[in-house]
């Protein structure tokens, strides 16, 4: 398991674009010490500065299980892996945890984190603990480029956005400066 350690936003150090691309991400939502959480694939989103505070915005389709857990909880964590735990996080980003057992299925091990309540994974190389500050849904009319709602949202499932304070991350020594 990856030995991560506490990092401060300012020692973060990573290709940005990379992240949610390329890597992908666990969303995960919920209360780990009730057992009541899930956990999805997310490959958009971003990383930044948001009302002076260091901050990570996920965006999560409304029909998602993991919705529920978003909207009855107050915290988020985005978790990324090493390339070994690819199939894993395919999975979790093709099915619903409404319908399977994710932790059963992926093998991964959810453990709890230091300052939120949904977990993070113990197979983790970088974890972000966030506490939400915002959420709203994209809007078509409020599209400036046309192109994208048709592409995208041919269903109109707009996606809903997540902003969240990061209170905590942790990372393998390749995270930081």
């Amino acid at each position: 398991m990856p030995d991560r350690t506490e990092i401060l936003p300012e020692n973060f150090s990573t290709q940005l674009f990379d992240l949610f691309s390329k890597r992908w991400f666990l969303l995960s939502a919920g209360d780990f010490s009730a057992g009541k959480f899930n956990f999805m694939t997310v490959s958009w989103g971003y990383l930044g500065v948001m009302w002076g505070k260091p901050s990570a915005i996920a965006v999560v389709r409304p029909q998602r299980y993991t919705m529920e857990f978003l909207k009855n909880c107050d915290s988020f964590t985005l978790s990324a892996f090493p390339e070994q735990y690819r199939d894993a996080l395919n999975l979790c980003g093709s099915k619903s945890g409404k319908d399977i057992d994710k932790v059963a299925a992926t093998g991964l091990t959810p453990v709890a984190s230091e300052t939120v309540s949904a977990p993070a994974f113990k197979e983790a190389e970088l974890v972000f603990e966030c506490r939400q500050l915002y959420k709203d849904a994209l809007r078509k009319e409020n599209f400036l480029d046309a192109l994208i709602p048709p592409k995208f949202y041919p269903e109109n499932d707009y996606h809903i956005v997540f902003i969240g304070e990061i209170s905590r991350i942790t990372g393998t020594g390749d995270y930081t400066k």
